[in-house]
């Protein structure tokens, strides 16, 4: 397993690279742990990876147990994590991590197109969806998107209708849950209920700062107030719990 610890040489290598790029030593790299059980996909990974001047691996895992236990270690902030594996799949170990990392990103990487996986990928929280025959400039892309709090795969999501309405239909019967147990007051402002709204559009955060005139850390700054304000792990759960509420409405796909 590879670490930071583990890392100087590679480290020297990058910091080459971002000087050539004129990128500052002091940035603000993103940290991406690395879940595969194959060590030739892995490796194939980490080399697109470590030619990039702004992104560090800090930490690998063959396996659902191992990673959400280094997962916990690292505190990554992109996980890249393979649907199937052995013992606990990758589906699990996105909730997992979701649960008790609400700030990492989970890009989900899968060798078929399967379209309940994407449902699933959706329901746990997942920010991006890729097959692992990805262009290595979409991904590369996808890690730095994720770590912005972008939510790629709404992205996904719009080019498949039936789950697109799969979605909907959930929501949907989400909404009518709980209706007496709505409560008497909304704990968020109107600007975070517009915030929602647009996610609930499937809106990036660049999208939602166009939208509204303000910046993409406004935007982060609203998000992270809305997920304390009503203790969600995700965007999605909140999303949810406002659509169970009739704070918003979900617009047609």
């Amino acid at each position: 397993m590879k670490t930071e610890a583990g890392n100087t040489g590679g480290s020297t290598v990058r910091e080459a690279r971002a000087d050539a790029h004129g990128i500052r030593k002091t940035m603000e790299r993103i940290r991406v742990l690395i879940v595969d059980d194959h060590p030739i996909f892995r490796q194939g990974i980490r080399g697109i990876i470590e030619a990039e001047p702004d992104l560090d691996i800090v930490g690998e895992a063959s396996d659902g147990k191992q990673a959400m236990a280094l997962a916990r270690a690292v505190a990554p902030d992109v996980v890249l994590l393979d649907v199937h594996m052995p013992a606990v799949d990758g589906l699990e170990v996105a909730r997992n991590v979701k649960l008790h990392l609400p700030r990492t990103g989970i890009i989900l990487l899968t060798a078929y197109d399967d379209e309940e996986q994407l449902f699933q990928a959706i329901k746990v929280g997942a920010s991006a969806f890729y097959l692992k025959d990805v262009r290595p400039d979409d991904l590369l892309e996808g890690i730095r998107r994720t770590a912005a709090g972008e939510y790629l795969i709404n992205e996904s999501v719009l080019t498949r209708p039936l789950v697109a309405s799969r979605v909907l239909k959930q929501f949907r019967d989400l909404s009518m849950v709980e209706k007496e147990m709505e409560p008497l007051f909304v704990p968020l402002s109107a600007r975070e209920i517009e915030v929602l709204d647009y996610i609930a559009r499937g809106n990036s955060n660049k999208e939602i700062a166009r939208a509204l005139k303000i910046s993409d850390q406004t935007v982060k700054n609203h998000i992270t107030s809305i997920l304390r304000k009503l203790a969600v792990n995700d965007r999605t759960q909140a999303v949810v719990y406002a659509l169970k509420r009739g704070w918003i409405k979900m617009q047609e796909l």
